[in-house]
């Protein structure tokens, strides 16, 4: 698993909102919960999740396997190796710019707020 200037291996926990482009997801395929959440709400919640991780309460993985929106939970948010520009550009500026083990401070993008954790 090496990376290089154009691919690295990352892990992420989303959060989508309201004003997130696609609402549904595999914790909330009915949308009730992502539109009724406001980017405010969930600033915090990702906050607070980070907190639990960064301060060694909870391992990212078991983090990312409950609350994370993105498909990627049922594999503790391993999205695998990503190039460069394959995702939405503050995804892709954070995800290149973390050191091998870092977890990235609330990362905002179309999608949702995430935490991104570089693991390669």
């Amino acid at each position: 698993m090496m990376a290089s200037e154009q691919q690295v291996w990352a892990s992420l926990i989303l959060i989508k909102h309201e004003g997130s482009q696609r609402k549904t997801s595999w914790k909330d395929p009915d949308c009730r919960i992502i539109s009724a959440t406001t980017l405010d709400v969930a600033i915090p919640e990702l906050c607070s999740l980070h907190d639990n991780i960064t301060s060694g309460r909870t391992h990212f993985e078991e983090v990312a396997s409950r609350h994370s929106h993105c498909s990627s939970a049922k594999s503790g948010g391993d999205l695998g190796a990503l190039g460069r520009g394959q995702m939405q550009k503050p995804f892709d500026d954070a995800t290149f710019s973390l050191k091998v083990g870092e977890i990235s401070d609330i990362v905002d993008t179309d999608s949702g707020v995430h935490i991104i954790l570089r693991t390669g």
